[in-house]
């Protein structure tokens, strides 16, 4: 039936009168890859044909008369090996012709595999208000026949098993989000069915804790600024996720910035539970974006860490010129002391970048730390000039 529905879409004016059709036999076969076809195409007595005037094409493709076998003056057969996965999901056009072109009959051909095991099964919850996952389909991943893929969930102490209902089919695979409400505090098992025609496929379970997959939106109101006229920094700035305000949770970040006309971005990993970061070493002069993710930690005492959330828009500003800072005073005595205090800074957090790690705050504490080891660099300069004047 399908096939005959196929056909009077497909060309109305070339088929006969129902009295006078043909027939393939079978009808829209389902087998597998590398499986070995015979059809026949038999005529009504009323059309007044004979089978050695018939041919048949395969997707529009005359097929060869050397698979053809005259079996009766009104039935001509095909005998098709080591087929192919269909080329498309509907399935493959097989058809009978009379001689002059005009289809006699048609049947679909749907060559396939069965699905494999689904793999790569991920979840995740946004703000831990929802679950999507994701997964990749098994083995060579093209099944060339209709394949259904259905992501089913339960709380793991309840029989009763869900389905998820809101798919989106991605590059190499598809995802699924459960927008049902959540239930915190009480573990899920998820998995993915995959059926077809042919056969049918289950993943693996995955068990998880909602708290323990959340993310988040990426950091609001990310903003770069210059440092005074310290030519080499800049102070980035942002706040933490809102969104979970009201849980209980402590959030890490990691920053990457990059030059205006470059493509290769530099992190800084160890941001910690901060929400600024002063990058130094920067080139004077110089146009930076920066961006910033989140990733929540510990949400009401999960032990496990999140997912990071993905970048935040990026934010630009510009180093200092170097060559600028010497205009603006009119006052040598402050021109000095300002030279004086700008190169002992330029010393200061050229110390720190050896000596502290990641978005440390600048405290006293290390300030007074860089002192003593001027004193000391200064002493031992001062004892080898006067050994060497002696």
């Amino acid at each position: 039936m399908i096939s005959f529905i196929f056909l009077l879409l497909l060309a109305p004016d070339v088929l006969f009168s129902l009295t006078h059709v043909a027939m393939i036999s079978p009808q829209d076969p389902i087998m597998r890859i590398g499986s070995s076809l015979t059809a026949t195409c038999t005529l009504g007595a009323e059309l007044g044909l004979h089978a050695t005037s018939l041919y048949w094409t395969l997707n529009g493709a005359r097929l060869s008369s050397s698979t053809y076998s005259i079996v009766s003056s009104n039935i001509l057969s095909i005998k098709l090996h080591s087929l192919n996965g269909s080329n498309q999901k509907s399935g493959d056009n097989l058809m009978c012709h009379r001689a002059d072109g005009r289809i006699l009959a048609g049947s679909c051909l749907h060559v396939g595999m069965p699905p494999e095991k689904p793999v790569n099964l991920t979840c995740w919850s946004h703000n831990a208000k929802d679950l999507s996952c994701r997964w990749r389909v098994g083995g060579q991943g093209e099944t060339h026949i209709p394949t259904k893929y259905t992501l089913k969930y339960k709380l793991r102490w309840h029989e009763r098993e869900n389905e998820c209902e809101n798919y989106s089919a991605e590059k190499q695979g598809y995802s699924c989000r459960i927008s049902a409400k959540i239930a915190l505090f009480t573990p899920y098992e998820i998995w993915v069915e995959a059926t077809n025609q042919l056969g049918a496929a289950i993943s693996d379970v995955s068990s998880l804790d909602v708290l323990d997959v959340v993310t988040t939106d990426p950091p609001a109101n990310v903003q770069v600024s210059r440092i005074g006229s310290l030519e080499d920094q800049l102070m980035v700035r942002w706040t933490s996720p809102t969104e979970l305000k009201d849980v209980l949770f402590q959030a890490k970040y990691q920053i990457r910035y990059r030059l205006e006309d470059s493509t290769d971005w530099k992190a800084v990993d160890n941001v910690g539970n901060l929400t600024s970061c002063r990058l130094a070493g920067l080139r004077p002069g110089t146009v930076y974006f920066v961006q910033v993710r989140s990733n929540p930690v510990g949400i009401f005492g999960s032990r496990k860490p999140g997912i990071w959330s993905g970048w935040s828009h990026p934010a630009a500003a510009s180093t200092p010129n170097g060559e600028l800072l010497q205009r603006g005073s009119c006052d040598p005595k402050a021109s000095e002391q300002n030279s004086t205090l700008r190169r002992e800074l330029k010393q200061f957090f050229g110390w720190v970048r050896k000596h502290a790690t990641g978005c440390s705050s600048m405290s006293i504490k290390l300030y007074d730390q860089w002192r003593v080891w001027l004193q000391k660099s200064h002493k031992t300069r001062n004892q080898v000039l006067q050994d060497n004047n002696s």
